[in-house]
C-alpha cells in the first residue's frame, strides 16, 4: 500500500534551519561532480573528475556505487557500527567484499497556485527509501544492486506518477566488468543504471524526485591519462507504482551516442584544470507529443561542453545543436548554457559571485506542420530554471546573476534572481511535461522572473538539511494566457549511510 506521509506540520521543521528570507540556489545535482568508481582500481587514468560520473562529496555521492569504502577494511579507520557495513570481506584476504548504503529522505514542499492557475494551494509530504548492496569479486568484477520505495500524501496532489509514488522499484541492478590493457583503462556495465555522461542540463538522475531516473541497457568505456569515450545504448524504465515486477524497460525510448572527453594543457591560463566533452547521441520516442500531434520522433544532438576552473574562475560552457524529424517534420534547434563563476577571495571558503544565460530555441512545437525549432533534452536537470518545475530548455532565454558563500561552517546560502523570456512568440511557454495552454496565442516575449535561494546545512557526513524558496512572478507571455505567479518551498531531511 503507499505510504501515508508526515502531516503538514513537517513544513516548519524543515525550514526552521533557514532564514525567512532565503533565496534558492541549484539542486545539488547541478554542481559538476563526475567521478571514475574509484572503488575498482582498473580506473585510474583519466581524471577522476572527469569521467562522467559523480565523484563522492564527504565520502558519499548521490550515485552509490561510485563510493570508495576499502579503508573500512582497517578497524582504525571506523567511528561507529555502521561503518562497518561499508566493508564486509567475504574471502580472507578481502578481494571479494560487500558494501551496504542506503538513504531516508523526508521531503515537504508546497506551492501556490499550482500550475500558475489562481486555485488552492498543494503541499506534497514525501519519503523516500533506498538500500543498496555492492558486491566486488575481485579487482575487475562488480555486482550492484538497489531497490527504492517511495511515498506521497498531502493535499491537491493530483494524481501522483510512479517517479513520485512507487511501493517497491528495482532501482539499478547491473554487472560491471573493468580492466587495463596495456595503457588504457576499459569497461563494461551492462543492466538497469543511472547515466549521467553528459552535460548536467541534458542528462541528470533527477534527484529531485522520489524515485530516481534509470535506464536499461549497456554503457562502454576507454580511457587513458589525457583522453576517453563512452559509448551507450539505453532505453527507458516504465514506472509502475506497485512492486518489483511493474518497471519494466520501455522500448518505445531509446537513446545512444557517444560522449569524448580531452584534458586540456593544465598550463593554460597560468594554471587550470579544464575540460572539452564532445558528444553525439541519438533518441528515438515512438510516441511523442508537439501540440496536437502525436507521432515518432528521432531526435540527433551534436555539441560540447567546456567545463572546469581557471584560478579562482569556474566555467560550464554546452552548446549543441537538434536535428532529425519528428512526424516526418523536419527538426532543426539550438542550445547554449553557459555558466560562470568567480571566487571573491582566496580560502576554500570565499564567497562566489556568478552568472549563467541560458538559451534554447523555440518555434513549431504547437504547429501541425513545418520545421520543428523547439529544443528539449532527454532527461535534463528542469529545476535549473524553477525549483516548481514551471520551466525547461524549450523555447526559453534565461539570465541569472548569482552569489553563494558559507555564513557558518558547514551552511552554503545560493541566492539567484532569473529574467525568463522565450525568444519564439508563435509558441507556447513550457513546462518539463507540457506546453501552457493558450501562450502561443498570445503576444509576449517576457515569461517571468524568479527570486531564488537555497541553503544547505550539512549536519554530520551522514544527515544533510536542505530548504528551498521560490517566487515566481508571471509576465506577459503568462499572464496574457490567464496563468499567475506562484510561492514554491521545500524543505527536506536526508540520512546516508
Amino acid at each position: 500500500m503507499p505510504s501515508r506521509m508526515l502531516p503538514g506540520t513537517l513544513i516548519p521543521l524543515c525550514l526552521a534551519a533557514a532564514p525567512a528570507d532565503a533565496q534558492v540556489r541549484r539542486e545539488p545535482e547541478t554542481e559538476r561532480q563526475s567521478s571514475e568508481s574509484e572503488s575498482n582500481p582498473a580506473g585510474a587514468f583519466y581524471p577522476s573528475e572527469a569521467t562522467g560520473d559523480r565523484s563522492p562529496a564527504n565520502r558519499y555521492s548521490s550515485s552509490r556505487w561510485a563510493e570508495d569504502w576499502r579503508d573500512m577494511a582497517d578497524p582504525a579507520n571506523r567511528d561507529d557500527p555502521i561503518d562497518r557495513l561499508k566493508f564486509l570481506p567475504l574471502d580472507d584476504d578481502g578481494a571479494i567484499y560487500l558494501t551496504l548504503s542506503g538513504e531516508a529522505r523526508l521531503r515537504v514542499d508546497a506551492a501556490g497556485n499550482p500550475g500558475l492557475r489562481e486555485g488552492p494551494h498543494q503541499r506534497r509530504d514525501i519519503l523516500r527509501l533506498v538500500g543498496g548492496a555492492d558486491l566486488h569479486l575481485g579487482r575487475t568484477v562488480r555486482v550492484y544492486g538497489e531497490v527504492a520505495h517511495g511515498g506521497i500524501d498531502g493535499r491537491n496532489i493530483g494524481t501522483p506518477s510512479g517517479a513520485l509514488r512507487n511501493d517497491l522499484v528495482l532501482q539499478q541492478a547491473f554487472v560491471e566488468v573493468a580492466d587495463r590493457v596495456g595503457d588504457v583503462s576499459v569497461g563494461a556495465r551492462v543492466g538497469r543504471q543511472e547515466f549521467e555522461d553528459g552535460p548536467n542540463l541534458l542528462l541528470t538522475s533527477r534527484d529531485n524526485r522520489t524515485i530516481r531516473f534509470t535506464l536499461d541497457g549497456v554503457r562502454l568505456w576507454a580511457r587513458t591519462s589525457k583522453v576517453r569515450a563512452t559509448l551507450f545504448d539505453l532505453h527507458d524504465v516504465a514506472l509502475g507504482q506497485g512492486g518489483l515486477g511493474d518497471d519494466p524497460t520501455d522500448d518505445r525510448v531509446r537513446f545512444s551516442g557517444v560522449t569524448a572527453g580531452i584534458v586540456l594543457p593544465r598550463d593554460l591560463f597560468g594554471g587550470s584544470k579544464l575540460y572539452l566533452d564532445p558528444f553525439a547521441w541519438r533518441e528515438r520516442q515512438d510516441e511523442r507529443r508537439w501540440g496536437d500531434s502525436l507521432g515518432r520522433e528521432r531526435r540527433t544532438y551534436v555539441g560540447a561542453q567546456f567545463w572546469g576552473e581557471a584560478g579562482p574562475v569556474e566555467i560550464d560552457w554546452t552548446i549543441n545543436h537538434q536535428g532529425g524529424r519528428f512526424d516526418g517534420r523536419p527538426i532543426d534547434g539550438w542550445q547554449a548554457f553557459i555558466a560562470q563563476s568567480v571566487a571573491i577571495g582566496s580560502s576554500g571558503a570565499a564567497p562566489r559571485v556568478g552568472v549563467r544565460f541560458d538559451y534554447a530555441s523555440g518555434g513549431g512545437g504547437t504547429a501541425a506542420e513545418g520545421t520543428l525549432k523547439a529544443t528539449r533534452t532527454p532527461y535534463g536537470n528542469n529545476i535549473h530554471f524553477s525549483y516548481g518545475t514551471f520551466l525547461t530548455a524549450t523555447n526559453l532565454v534565461a539570465l541569472a546573476p548569482n552569489v553563494s558563500f558559507r555564513p557558518v561552517p558547514d551552511v552554503v546560502v545560493t541566492l539567484e534572481h532569473q529574467l525568463t523570456w522565450r525568444p519564439s512568440e508563435s509558441d507556447a511557454v513550457y513546462t518539463p511535461s507540457s506546453a501552457y495552454a493558450g501562450t502561443e496565442a498570445v503576444p509576449g516575449h517576457r515569461v517571468a522572473q524568479v527570486s531564488r535561494a537555497q541553503i544547505q546545512w550539512t549536519l554530520t557526513p551522514r544527515l544533510s538539511l536542505t530548504t528551498r524558496l521560490e517566487y515566481l512572478k508571471a509576465q506577459a507571455a503568462l499572464t496574457r494566457a490567464g496563468y499567475t505567479d506562484s510561492a514554491f518551498a521545500a524543505g527536506f531531511l536526508s540520512f546516508r549511510f
